[in-house]
């Protein structure tokens, strides 16, 4: 039976955290002077304040911070609607409570510790509507089927020539990607781009998140960075360390990052997510004896909890209007809910399965939450163990016919009508989590909505 391997070891050793302990000590010896105490925020940005060292050990309960920062949009607006807080009280706060598992050092930044922190309400009971809340609720939900998760993220982004100055200045239009045409899985990168991986490399390293692996991927300037699977929190602070690391290092090489889902016409950035579910005794439960014959009934379960549930949860992985401009037929974005064996035109795809059996979903674009979507995911997963839906049969041919499987909502609009009224998010989650997030959903479409587009120009100028 497959279980964890030297491998894991190997990674667990090479990415070491500070403990209370040894942040204390090197806050007294100087080598540390600020500490950024941080909250993921509802976009999956970290929010928080750069802390003296000596003030933030002297406080180590906390620091408080306005309760907005869980209840706006991408332009930090204070929008009316919320329950968590807003004009109705007065815009209190919350408290960020420090995670001491969760503290390294950012070499890009020195002298510099950066903490993940939770977001508590004054009376210490977490805020439902935080994401690494939500996430932590269907990880102890899984718990109570006897088992794990392990995680990994696979990330795709696109780099730009200029500064972030450069880009703004000219709009956002005209920009040029760092590599000219397709270089994926190519090894003779541009000499500025390896550059840029190589620092890259070294600073996530040395914030104890190693890499398993960069290459260049299907679009022009567009990168893929994958790390070993671990302990799902984990995986996802360590995706908010390296999107914080991107944006500083690709500046210093006058290069800039989009994490948006449909970047270009034509272009598709996923935040791909690998599942897998272990027994207590570290024995994978996703094992079994022939697996291209029938996967492991765990496996089965879960696989139809994905199919049947995570339709509910779209904007939860998918959370933009633009988010539903990548789910295009042959784009390898899903835009049926099917699953496959080893299948990238499938939603969920099965892999590695006579070493290292477990799931992709592919349904997350780069623009994605990582906790939330990792949250949706792990819930899906939970709902298709406690129910044990019917299994569908798998993808064998191209996903993107199989008109069958239940469709990708084609716009953040019938997306957000389904979760809203989902019994099934609303069990998951709780129904003033779904509201919270509905509403912000809402407020992104109302502003997409009201916008006009250069393409609207384009077509429509001088023949209207």
């Amino acid at each position: 039976m497959t279980s964890e391997t030297s491998s894991d070891t190997w990674y667990v050793a090479h990415r070491p955290l500070l403990t209370p302990e040894a942040l204390e000590d090197l806050v007294r010896d100087g080598e540390i002077t600020t500490v950024m105490l941080a909250v993921p925020d509802m976009q999956g940005r970290l929010k928080g304040k750069l802390q003296d060292a000596r003030g933030f050990m002297h406080r180590f309960g906390g620091s408080e911070m306005c309760a907005y920062v869980l209840a706006t949009d991408l332009d930090m607006d204070p929008q009316p609607g919320y329950a968590l807080t807003g004009w109705h009280d007065g815009f209190g706060d919350l408290r960020a409570v420090p995670d001491g598992r969760a503290m390294r050092r950012l070499p890009y930044l020195p002298g510099t510790v950066l903490v993940h922190g939770d977001a508590v309400h004054h009376n210490g009971r977490p805020v439902d509507v935080a994401p690494r809340q939500m996430l932590r609720r269907q990880l102890q939900a899984l718990r109570s089927f006897g088992l794990e998760a392990k995680a990994g993220v696979e990330s795709e982004y696109v780099l730009y020539n200029g500064t972030q100055a450069q880009v703004r200045r000219r709009g956002y239009r005209g920009l040029t990607p760092v590599s000219p045409y397709n270089l994926d899985y190519a090894l003779d990168h541009p000499p500025a781009v390896s550059s840029f991986f190589e620092d890259l490399r070294a600073a996530l390293h040395g914030a104890g998140c190693p890499v398993e692996a960069f290459k260049t991927e299907g679009a022009a300037g567009q990168v893929e960075v994958t790390w070993p699977y671990g302990d799902p929190m984990r995986a996802c602070d360590d995706y908010t360390v390296h999107k914080h690391a991107v944006r500083h290092l690709s500046e210093r090489h006058e290069m800039v990052p989009t994490f948006m889902a449909a970047p270009r016409t034509g272009v598709g950035s996923g935040l791909h997510l690998h599942v897998s579910l272990w027994h207590s005794d570290g024995d994978s439960a996703f094992y079994a004896p022939q697996p291209d014959v029938l996967p492991s009934e765990l496996m089965q379960h879960s696989i139809a909890g994905l199919i049947e549930a995570l339709p509910h949860m779209v904007p939860l992985c998918a959370p933009f209007a633009n988010s539903y401009k990548r789910f295009r037929p042959h784009s390898f974005a899903p835009t049926r809910f099917t699953w496959g064996r080893d299948n990238r035109t499938c939603a969920v795809r099965v892999i590695g399965e006579d070493t290292n059996p477990h799931l992709e979903v592919r349904l997350a674009g780069a623009d994605a939450n990582p906790y939330l979507a990792l949250a949706a995911v792990i819930a899906a997963i939970n709902y298709g163990l406690r129910n044990e839906p019917k299994l569908p049969e798998p993808c064998a041919g191209d996903g993107y016919g199989a008109d069958d499987a239940l469709p990708v909502p084609n716009n953040l609009d019938e997306a957000l009508t389904d979760f809203a009224g989902s019994e099934i998010a609303q069990r998951a989650f709780g129904a003033s989590v779904v509201d919270h997030y509905a509403h912000v959903g809402e407020i992104e479409l109302a502003v997409a909505e009201g916008q006009v587009t250069d393409w609207e120009l384009r077509r429509g100028f001088d023949r209207a």
